[in-house]
């Protein structure tokens, strides 16, 4: 449903600093499938989304949706915004507030360019696309006697009415609170699936794209850096970055003493002192980092079994955090500086202060080249 082939957009910048854009980025899409580009501020993950729209022409590569060619750098074609057939969701919901609900979902069918809708076709479709979003009954209504939540769904609803090839969505929750973006996260997600749209999806959640992605794609600095699905950029992240950037992690740096075995483990010598056994994917040599997810390191008090083969290091509770059904531990090892982040059940609390054994698989712990 969307080829992008090494699409290129970079902003001026002086020699040596990244001003921001895409660069030679190359994503294949199947039709249906929820796609979200993932990264920090600034990393041209809505340049992307801008350039598909047409919001932005790109300097190089080839943008297709289906089998059409929305821009090509070589050939100069460029398909203007309004006859892309996409649909577009923007982070200020852009709901025009002297408008009805009404006239604000059917305004895509009423200016449309590419085909004229007849008045029984719109009043039809957006009483569908209200439908869609659990807003039926509100067409009459003014935007300016809407919340924050019920805005976001008119947009979507505006985005969806004329059932476009793509739909675009620029962090569409990101100014709603806590709870309603949960309950959004659920709707939009059975929105998509019950129209069945190709999404693209900009964030920096990476909690709410691991929630709601088919295929996630993460952007270091313009790089398309891993392109995968939820559990294999979490549990099989490419480079340190990834590893860092897609929920919580504890990084270690050190040397790699050798080649991996049978088993694919190899031994790194931390920086700071200690040894830790861990999987490589991937031949690592020399220095590398060592990723270890908070919830895969095991904590027993000093003397007592650890329960999990492999790595132990000893250490000291520096943090206790309850936070319901976790608490969250800040541990500092006896060697090196590396401070643990490590997730505990509730039901066995460790005091700040107390002397613990940390410990971890070598499966759980995972060798990456390291960034420089």
């Amino acid at each position: 449903m969307l080829t992008l082939d090494h699409l290129t957009k970079i902003y001026p910048a002086r020699p040596g600093e990244f001003a921001g854009g895409i660069r030679d980025a190359s994503i294949v899409l199947k039709p249906g499938a929820f796609f979200t580009l993932l990264g920090p501020s600034g990393c041209g993950k809505t340049t992307t989304l801008r350039c598909i729209a047409g919001l932005e022409r790109p300097d190089e590569g080839r943008i297709l949706v289906g089998d059409e060619v929305m821009f090509d750098g070589a050939s100069g074609r460029s398909v203007p915004l309004h006859l892309r057939n996409i649909g577009m969701v923007f982070q200020s919901y852009a709901i025009w507030p002297h408008m009805s609900v009404f006239d604000n979902v059917s305004f895509p069918m009423r200016v449309s360019k590419a085909r004229k809708y007849s008045t029984a076709e719109i009043r039809k479709a957006v009483g569908e696309a209200l439908d869609s979003v659990g807003l039926g009954g509100y067409a009459n209504r003014s935007a300016t006697q809407l919340s924050g939540g019920q805005q976001q769904r008119v947009a979507l609803a505006r985005a969806v009415v004329h059932r476009p090839k793509l739909l675009l969505l620029d962090e569409p929750l990101s100014n709603l609170d806590a709870s309603l973006r949960e309950e959004m996260r659920v709707e939009l997600k059975r929105l998509q699936r019950e129209l069945g749209i190709t999404a693209v999806y900009v964030t920096h959640d990476q909690s709410e794209a691991l929630a709601m992605s088919d295929v996630i794609a993460v952007i270091d600095q313009g790089q398309v850096v891993q392109i995968g699905g939820p559990r294999e950029v979490y549990f099989q992240p490419a480079t340190e970055f990834v590893a860092g950037f897609v929920g919580h992690t504890n990084i270690l740096h050190g040397t790699a003493t050798g080649p991996a075995d049978a088993r694919g483990v190899v031994a790194v010598e931390v920086t700071g002192g200690g040894r830790v056994l861990c999987r490589a994917e991937t031949p690592v040599s020399g220095e590398v980092a060592v990723s270890i997810r908070p919830e895969n390191i095991r904590l027993a008090g000093e003397g007592e079994a650890t329960g999990a083969a492999g790595n132990a290091i000893a250490g000291r509770v520096a943090s206790a955090s309850f936070l319901g059904s976790i608490v969250h531990y800040e541990v500092e090892p006896d060697q090196g500086s590396a401070v643990f982040r490590v997730e505990g059940g509730p039901g066995t609390p460790f005091e700040i202060g107390a002397r613990v054994a940390m410990s971890f698989r070598p499966e759980d712990a995972l060798a990456l080249p390291r960034s420089t």
